[in-house]
């Protein structure tokens, strides 16, 4: 399926001036059912497909993305030295594991791949075209956002993120975002996006769900909990940051 073919459009009934009150008192939003249909199955079905995916993650203070045939075929000593240092690292500080595919980096490059991932790219447009922006400017009645970046994400059996805000100096980021396409979940899979209060209390919490759009204002702090070591499902979404220039 082309790019085109995918013909991404807003479902009906999203009106950001009446969730603007909505985030401004929370400073995020869960919207479902964000986009018609026929597309919305069309993104999820290549997400669940022959995506090129990579291992995200940090070690020993450095962020990594190692290919999935590389650590398969790592030595096991290798790769039980790699496995504790990700543990170490979510011990006492910011980590994070999980599967990704860098959309916006090939974008910018000018390397489309089309064909069966030309639905990813289909989203990468529509995020960055004058229908996503305006909404996103009306909803949070804020003029800066010029652009947005995207990733692929996958969490399986053991992925995780830890409790980060976001804000990195000089990166412009004004609000994240969460697109989600996880076709079946249940909260006691883990994957859930949680927000925390100032005494650390978890404050709320989002389900991965299919076709819905989270966006929450930087910085906040969040995570996403560790996926449980039975689930055989895979928690699948398209995130990033919407940015001022």
């Amino acid at each position: 399926m082309s790019a085109a073919a995918t013909r991404l459009s807003f479902a009906g009934g999203l009106d950001p001036a009446r969730l603007a009150p909505t985030f401004a008192r929370h400073g995020r939003i869960h919207l479902p059912g964000v986009f018609a249909e026929p597309a919305a199955k069309a993104v999820g079905r290549t997400l669940a497909g022959t995506v090129p995916w990579h291992k995200s993650l940090t070690a020993h203070g450095k962020s990594y993305d190692v290919g999935l045939d590389t650590l398969e075929a790592m030595p096991p000593e290798r790769r039980a030295e790699l496995e504790a240092a990700i543990a170490e690292a979510g011990r006492i500080g910011f980590q994070y594991l999980f599967d990704a595919w860098r959309l916006s980096d090939l974008m910018e490059a000018g390397q489309r791949s089309g064909g069966a991932l030309a639905p990813l790219e289909a989203v990468y447009d529509f995020l960055n075209g004058p229908v996503f922006l305006d909404f996103v400017r009306k909803l949070t009645n804020d003029p800066r956002p010029a652009y947005v970046d995207a990733q692929a994400t996958r969490y399986r059996a053991g992925d995780f993120l830890t409790a980060h805000d976001d804000a990195v100096e000089g990166k412009n980021r004004l609000y994240a975002y969460v697109l989600n396409f996880t076709p079946v979940w249940r909260p006691d899979w883990g994957g859930l996006l949680l927000f925390y209060d100032h005494d650390g209390h978890v404050a709320e919490g989002y389900t991965p769900s299919f076709n819905a759009l989270n966006i929450f204002r930087v910085p906040q702090l969040h995570a996403v909990t560790q996926v449980a070591s039975f689930v055989a499902a895979e928690r699948l979404s398209i995130t990033g940051w919407i940015r001022e220039r």
